[in-house]
């Protein structure tokens, strides 16, 4: 008698939220969450660079626990925090306290590299916004010209232009992330092309958690120090060979 494989398949849990999205909204999260968006986000590596270099990261495990611990201890407490509360200021037309909330954006960068990665993403979005047509941004003009504006700032006010929700800004921002991770690690550590998409599956399965994490913090509490990432940042610099910026 033949072995027969049986696949497993595992639905995924549809709400209210996952049902009455549209397919405009969705075409817009995926165009301000794809890596053809003309940012330069794929010139980063956001130090993972110098972590191959040193050994810290040298297989799709250790891959996997670089990204998973910046997603949960950084980009949770920090960006995806900051893009709640850039959101209130946007929804409340209240410029001011964007303005405060992207300064401090600016304040967690803790490193050079880190610094300049983030503002020259964050000018590349807000040029590409005032020059897409269809979005009328004039009101947001003092915004846009904001002369040191972070990417996270800067992804906030496209994704409320573009009519998502925070859930749906929270989430994009996360694939963003995890999405550069990978294709950076594919091309240093190496991975190969199965084992990419196998860490993308993977990973974005904590995306939720970092969501529900990140939305429970006070302001008091916003921010993070990873100083392993904060030193591979700066020692990129100095790397002898690089194919990223930072």
């Amino acid at each position: 008698m033949e072995d027969k494989i049986m696949a497993t398949v595992i639905p995924i849990p549809m709400n209210e939220n996952t049902t009455k999205q549209s397919p405009l909204k969705l075409n817009r999260l995926l165009q301000l969450c794809s890596a053809n968006l003309p940012v330069g986000g794929f010139s980063f590596s956001q130090g993972l660079e110098y972590a191959v270099e040193m050994g810290w990261v040298n297989n799709p495990t250790s891959t996997k626990e670089w990204i998973s611990f910046n997603l949960n201890q950084s980009i949770a407490h920090t960006d995806l925090v900051l893009l709640n509360r850039l959101q209130k200021a946007l929804l409340e037309d209240d410029f001011a306290n964007f303005h405060k909330w992207n300064q401090h954006a600016l304040a967690c960068r803790e490193s050079n590299e880190l610094y300049l990665a983030d503002v020259a993403m964050g000018k590349a979005l807000m040029r590409l916004l005032k020059d897409i047509q269809g979005i009328d941004s004039q009101h947001y003009v003092q915004l846009i010209r904001e002369k040191h504006i972070s990417f996270v700032s800067a992804f906030a006010l496209s994704a409320y232009l573009f009519g998502l929700e925070l859930s749906e800004m929270q989430s994009g921002y996360c694939w963003a992330y995890i999405d550069n991770q990978v294709a950076a690690a594919t091309k240093l550590v190496p991975l190969g092309q199965t084992q990419g998409q196998n860490l993308l599956f993977e990973l974005t399965e904590q995306v939720d958690q970092a969501i529900v994490l990140a939305n429970q913090i006070n302001d008091e509490n916003i921010g993070a120090s990873l100083p392993r990432l904060a030193m591979a940042s700066a020692w990129h610099e100095t790397q002898y060979t690089r194919l990223f910026r930072s």
